[in-house]
Parts: structure tokens; sequence; C-alpha cells
């Protein structure tokens, strides 16, 4: 009998070919591989002395109890995710394996160095438990018809199901669902579809609706400012996209994903998978990438502007720096000039004094000379 916990969940029955591997995995399950865990309220003591009432350990005992030939369907979405109440049990049920010690030791480092037959062991067990949805081909669900289903409408369905253009309406669908404002709290729930702004804001709150610390107070307000700064700019700019805002705003405030990660989309979701480029968060289209290509052609307009400018400014110094070498070396070879006149008028005033003290020897030597032989001829005895 199904279940409390399993109300409303989507139950599938197992394929004849599966019913022997399921009820051997079924003793696995059920055997002291998987030890039972309560999910009834434990008392703990309080530092008063009291006690105090808390949640105990997962049972799943609704999920252990389900007829072996059934099994419950998780769905994923576009990214391969599982979502749903189904995920959350999902989730809840492989916490149960993975404190499983004889199933999965925690004595290793890595995940990576577990041995394959612990891990297959474990996929085993959850195969069992759960079918997760698989990629069907276009034969195979032609070929599965629903009953009370005529075969030409469902065959007609599909191939529109699998036409493009339902898969740009699915899009357009996938794109809405992303805008839509949720008010719940997160826990355990699949929240791939909740865009980023909003769901930081949704996971870092208390109950009574304060902010779970200061940092993610301010933060808040951060991305409130930053939306309404997008909104007023908006209203009066219509080249602005308001298109994906949010995962826009928290970029710009908490600063860009990391090397490999999607901020808030749980895991095994790539950049590539979310944004189409692992290289890129955002791609601006329409009117919002030819305001940015405007942009950046005005930007290199007026750096090159400017760059003519400078090179004018530069030019104008160089001949003004040329202009004062020539300056300096007329006034060097002036001053040359001037050292060499001067320099020839004191060799011409040296060789005139050199000339007149000459005459004046060769005068005096002659007038000594007149004299010896005056000398002389008065020394002579008269005949």
């Amino acid at each position: 009998m199904r279940r409390r916990r399993l109300r409303g969940l989507s139950i599938v029955q197992n394929t004849p070919n599966s019913e022997e591997g399921n009820s051997e995995q079924q003793t696995a399950v059920g055997s002291s591989n998987v030890p039972e865990t309560l999910d009834e309220p434990e008392e703990f003591q309080t530092k008063n002395g009291g006690t105090r009432r808390v949640r105990g350990r997962t049972l799943l005992s609704d999920l252990y109890d389900l007829d072996p030939t059934n099994s419950v369907k998780v769905s994923r979405n576009t990214y391969g995710q599982p979502v749903g109440s189904e995920a959350r049990l999902l989730a809840g049920y492989i916490g149960i394996l993975a404190r499983n010690a004889n199933m999965l030791p925690i004595n290793y480092e890595s995940w990576h160095h577990m041995p394959d037959s612990n891990k297959n062991q474990a996929l085993a067990n959850i195969k069992d438990r759960f079918a997760l949805e698989k990629d069907i081909s276009l034969e195979e669900k032609l070929r599965n018809v629903p009953p009370g289903m005529l075969r030409y409408q469902w065959e007609d369905a599909v191939r529109f199901w699998n036409s493009k253009k339902e898969e740009d309406r699915e899009r357009v669908g996938i794109s809405s669902r992303q805008k839509q404002k949720f008010t719940h709290t997160a826990e355990s729930r699949s929240f791939a579809s909740v865009a980023e702004a909003e769901l930081f804001e949704i996971t870092h709150r208390k109950k009574d609706g304060s902010p779970m610390t200061s940092g993610a107070g301010e933060i808040m307000e951060k991305l409130k400012d930053k939306k309404a700064e997008y909104e007023a700019t908006a209203s009066t700019d219509s080249s602005v996209n308001l298109e994906n805002i949010d995962n826009r705003i928290i970029t710009e405030v908490l600063g860009p994903e990391r090397y490999g990660r999607v901020r808030f989309q749980g895991s095994g979701i790539t950049p590539t998978q979310y944004f189409g480029s692992g290289s890129q968060q955002y791609m601006p289209s329409g009117s919002q990438a030819k305001a940015e290509v405007q942009r950046l052609r005005d930007q290199m307009a007026q750096m090159q502007a400017n760059t003519v400018e400078q090179i004018a400014e530069v030019q104008r110094k160089y001949e003004e720096l040329q202009q004062q070498l020539r300056a300096e070396a007329a006034e060097r070879e002036a001053a040359a000039a001037e050292r060499e006149a001067a320099a020839a008028a004191r060799e011409a005033a040296a060789a005139a004094r050199e000339a007149e003290h000459r005459k004046k020897y060769d005068d005096l030597q002659l007038q000594l000379q007149q004299m010896m032989q005056m000398f002389q001829q008065s020394q002579k005895p008269p005949s």
C-alpha cells in the first residue's frame, strides 16, 4: 500500500525484463546493506538541562514498502537535472545510501578512489527504486500509442512535439518560467528554473523574512538598487533590454561564475549547457546589441580622435625642439666665430709688436756699428 510520502508522486511499473533484476536488488536494499534509519523525532539534552525534540534520520519506509514491480519515475529538466517531488525523494534515498558504511565507506580521500564495485552496487539500488527518465527516439514514441488514443492523432501530436516550431515555443515557455517570481523556501527542492537574483534572496532569508547575515542583506540591497537602475534606464531608453535581467544583475553584483560552474543551478550544469557558450554568460540581442555595437564604435572613434590629437601634440613639441636646437647651434657657431676673430686679432697684435721690436733692434744695431766705426777712426794716429 502506498504510504503518505509517496502520495502525488509518479509511480510506474517495471518492465518484465527488469523484474528479475529488481527482485534480486530488492533483497540487497532490504538487507543489512542498507541499515534502518529513523524518520521520527529524537530527544536531545539542552544547555539548560531540558530536552528538545528534533527530526531524526530519514527512514523512507514507505519507499521500502513499495511493490517490487513498481518504481518512482523521476523527471528531469532540459539540462538533465532531476526535478519535482520525485527528485527530492531521490535525494533523500541517495543520502541513506551515502551513510551506508558497508556500501559506500567514508575512508576514501576522493570519490574517484571508491571501487567501481561499490559504485555499481549503489547505482543498482537506486535503479531498483527509481526509474530515471531517458531520451526516447521518435520511432519509439510513435510506436507507444497510449490506451484510448487514436494512432494517427498520436503520430501527428508526436511529430509536432518534435518539430522546430514546438521547440521554439518550449524555449519561450522556459524563458517565461524563469522570469516568474516564486515565494517559497528552498530546502532540498529543485530550483533549476528560478532566476539567480530571486533565488539568492529566497535562499538567504530566515523564516521571519530577515537576511541570514548582514553581508547577505547588503547584497540584497545592491541587487534591488541595480534592478531599479536598469528599470529606470529602460523606461527612458528603448535600447535597454530587460530580458534575463536577474541573471545579469547577479553577475554584476557577485562577479562572474567560477570556471565550469553555473551559480544557483545545482550540480551537473556547465556554462556551455546553460548559456550556450562556456566563455560568456549573457548574449545581448536586438536593439541592445545594436546599441552596444554603436557604443563600441563611438568609443573607437573617440580613441582615434584622442590619438590624432596626441600625435599632433608630439609633432608640435618635436618641431619646437628642432627650432631650439638650431638656435643653440647658431649661437655656438657665432660664439666660435667671435672667438676665432679675437684670436686672429691677438695674433695680429702680437705680430705687430714683434715687428716693432725687431725694427728697434735693427736700428740699435746699426747705431752701434756706426759708433764703433767712429771710435776706430779716432784711435788712428795723424799722418
